[in-house]
């Protein structure tokens, strides 16, 4: 963070200093709500949550070097008292960002959003230093603490922005107010708390709402929802996408043998052949978000083409592939699900396992509320459709819909399975993989499935091991 004193802090957020012999001490480091992440020069946030009160850990956070801790209450230890934690943490990162000369750049869309926001990242830092969003921090906790994370010498902030409901992205967007907005998609993620894909795209174009006159909203030109987002902004628009009219788009897209994408970019400066690391089709849009992104900062369609050809995974479990030592491929994409990505997985897998018996190791995918029978049916139906090897469904009642989807979708039902949890999808797949076979894990969070592929990547190298 920015060089900040105590005294500057407290006038801030509106708190009271507590305990504070010196309240011109600066925090120097890093605002942390994990006292394991506590350094010399930080300000630790303390949260009270369902299991773990962070104001218990006061004392502990100084010793370790916390300048002072931002509480609710007097902790016995420097802090500042706020009626409110997670506000006075939004109001600190509105503050310092007014302060920054960083561009900010923010992103949000149903799928794709950290994928897309880590390619943003590694093109961006090859001009100028860049911080962006961890992993999926993006809600009203995540994205002030990232963005307190910059200092005097960042030049670009990429925030990831999600939602779970109207409003939620124009709070996020006025705690940090973004030059470049960029929307992915309007796709089914959360449609059961939403109600519907249009409410979905009324959440997600608050973000454009949210630009300046001077700022610019870049949108998906292959989605309807999003490309009908350009008359909610005073913003420019720039398109990305493979129609025609798009100004950031890609030409003869196609898959390389191990099923990485490669593509022409072309943009208004000139074109350039880019072949990615990352695996799966669904990675081309996601690149030419990050493109359009990079093009509008000033960077040439060579300078985009090489760091998108160089750029890799900076998330977990997200198309994470491990080969093993017997020949038996990994990929462990548990992190989340959705049926766009469910999709977009399955049809990575297809092209991967080229000549090699694949299998799809599929769990539920939540937050469906109507749409779940449906939406777990048609994935189990297409996984039939790309010809993969063997189904292996995971988990109770959604499971079950996934295998019987597969079954009813023609003979290849008997190449289905429905097992009871992740022990035993590992025990049966210990049992029956072979050399050469292709393995994708993939499931919502709440599901847990990235044990399997743990237990199937540790298998490979060490012998029998168990799902945790």
């Amino acid at each position: 963070m920015i060089a900040l004193s105590l005294a500057e802090i407290a006038a801030v957020v509106g708190g009271q200093t507590h305990d504070i012999p010196d309240p011109s001490a600066e925090v120097t480091g890093p605002v942390v709500r994990d006292s394991r992440e506590v350094g010399p020069g930080t300000l630790f946030a303390a949260f009270a949550g369902e299991r773990v009160d962070g104001h218990d850990f006061a004392r502990q956070v100084v010793e370790a070097g916390a300048v002072a801790v931002l509480a609710s209450r007097p902790v016995g230890v420097p802090a500042i008292v706020v009626e409110d934690v997670q506000s006075a943490l939004g109001a600190l990162a509105r503050h310092v960002v007014r302060r920054l000369g960083a561009t900010l750049v923010a992103l949000t869309g149903s799928a794709g959003k950290t994928s897309t926001k880590d390619l943003i990242a590694q093109v961006l830092q090859r001009k100028a230093p860049t911080v962006w969003t961890p992993g999926s921090l993006n809600n009203e906790i995540g994205l002030p603490l990232t963005a307190l994370s910059a200092t005097e010498e960042t030049r670009f902030l990429v925030l990831e922005m999600g939602a779970r409901g109207i409003g939620h992205i124009r709070y996020l967007a006025d705690l940090t107010p973004p030059k470049i907005g960029l929307v992915l998609n309007v796709g089914s993620a959360h449609i059961g708390e939403f109600g519907g894909r249009e409410q979905i795209a009324q959440a997600k174009g608050e973000l454009v709402e949210a630009l300046p006159e001077d700022g610019t909203a870049v949108l998906n030109a292959d989605d309807p929802l999003v490309r009908a987002m350009a008359s909610r902004t005073k913003a420019k628009v720039i398109l990305f996408g493979e129609s025609d009219e798009a100004d950031v788009r890609a030409e003869n897209v196609r898959l390389t043998d191990s099923g990485q994408p490669a593509f022409l970019l072309r943009t208004p400066s000139g074109a350039s052949e880019v072949t990615m690391r990352l695996y799966g089709e669904h990675h081309v849009s996601n690149a030419l978000a990050a493109a359009a992104v990079a093009h509008e900062l000033g960077m040439s369609a060579e300078e985009i083409a090489t760091a998108l050809s160089e750029a890799g995974s900076l998330s977990r479990w997200r198309m994470e592939v491990t080969e093993r030592p017997d020949g038996v491929t990994i990929v462990n994409d548990a992190y989340n699900a959705n049926p766009e990505s469910m999709r977009a997985a399955l049809r990575a897998l297809a092209a991967m396992g080229r000549g090699r018996r694949t299998w799809a190791v599929l769990g539920k995918m939540a937050e469906l509320g109507d749409e779940a029978l449906a939406e777990h049916d048609a994935v189990g139906r297409l996984a039939v459709r790309l010809n993969v090897g063997k189904l292996v469904a995971v988990g109770g009642r959604e499971a079950s819909w996934l295998q019987l989807g597969a079954y009813n979708e023609g003979s290849w039902g008997e190449e289905s399975v429905h097992v009871s949890d992740a022990q035993a999808a590992v025990d049966l797949l210990r049992s029956e993989l072979r050399p050469g076979d292709v393995v994708l894990v993939k499931a919502s969070r709440s599901v847990g499935l990235e044990s399997v592929a743990q237990a199937l990547v540790e298998t490979g190298a060490e012998g029998e091991v168990s799902a945790r």
